[in-house]
């Protein structure tokens, strides 16, 4: 390896261990008034067709899911083939069906947790994942209220999966294609604000229809996928200890906190993979 190489990623890496104030303020730049979009399900819609499913691994070339009754006898979570989902609840009034998939999150816990900025939150408001600028610490995974970002151990270049709100297709303009494809009109795309305006209408419309809370609407400082359900949410798999606030601001003194040696020993692993890579460039180009 050459040492010059080494020196420079390295110098690279170390440059993103940022200052306290300079991260609270990348954190917080997105203010309540930032016109992210969203989604907003509506669960007293969903008739559970899991047409969802199958639109999403269609457009994001993954195996077709097997679609079968049993499916919904137990509680799913996603994985690496598997980016949104549809799990059924016995719950006080009845069946309920729900769609999980990444929460979005204003202020996102993996993507300030992640050292090289791999998993970012876009200015439009979907959290996306950057395979060129992972290093593989998985900090995502562990930082995430929702237990959403997962890892490909079983191949030779893992990835990290988790839903992007269809990004790509939001830059061409168009809509997730859950959405677009909702058999039963369970979900809307739009602007967190308008969602959210949609929503309380439809709890003043309906006041017995629906457990008179939007969930996301300021859990870990907001999501982007915002929940209407005829329940409390707790019968339908969702986290209710979650703080109102950011996660991100509860972590970040922690985080400055640790030794300084648990902060350096990411920041050299991208070094060496870097540098390692680089040379392996170079001498394929040579050979």
């Amino acid at each position: 390896m050459d040492r010059r190489d080494f020196l420079k990623a390295f110098g690279v890496a170390g440059g993103t261990l940022l200052t306290k104030n300079t991260l609270l303020a990348s954190e917080t730049k997105s203010g309540p008034d930032t016109e992210f979009k969203g989604i907003l399900v509506d669960t007293t819609r969903c008739v559970g067709c899991r047409n969802c499913e199958l639109v999403c691994a269609e457009t994001h070339d993954l195996p077709e899911p097997a679609m079968e009754d049993s499916d919904l006898d137990q509680e799913r979570y996603t994985s690496t083939k598997q980016l949104t989902l549809i799990n059924r609840y016995d719950t006080d009034n009845g069946e309920v069906f729900v769609k999980r998939q990444c929460m979005h999150c204003n202020q996102p816990a993996c993507a300030s947790a992640c050292l090289t900025k791999a998993m970012l939150k876009t200015e439009e408001g979907p959290v996306i994942w950057r395979s060129n600028k992972c290093m593989g610490c998985r900090y995502c995974m562990v930082s995430c209220p929702f237990n959403i970002p997962k890892f490909d151990y079983d191949k030779p270049v893992p990835s990290i999966h988790k839903c992007t709100m269809c990004w790509e297709r939001q830059q061409e303009g168009e809509q997730p294609a859950c959405v677009e494809n909702c058999l039963g009109e369970a979900l809307m795309f739009g602007t967190r604000r308008e969602l959210i305006e949609e929503a309380n209408s439809r709890i003043y419309a309906e006041p017995d229809k629906y457990y008179h809370h939007i969930y996301g609407e300021n859990e870990v400082g907001g999501t982007g996928y915002l929940y209407l359900s005829s329940v409390p949410f707790e019968q339908i798999g969702f986290r209710t200890d979650l703080e109102d606030k950011p996660l991100p601001e509860l972590t970040t003194d922690f985080l400055y906190g640790v030794p300084i040696i648990l902060t350096l020993w990411p920041a050299f692993l991208l070094a060496l993979n870097n540098a390692t890579k680089g040379k392996k460039d170079k001498t394929e180009s040579e050979g």
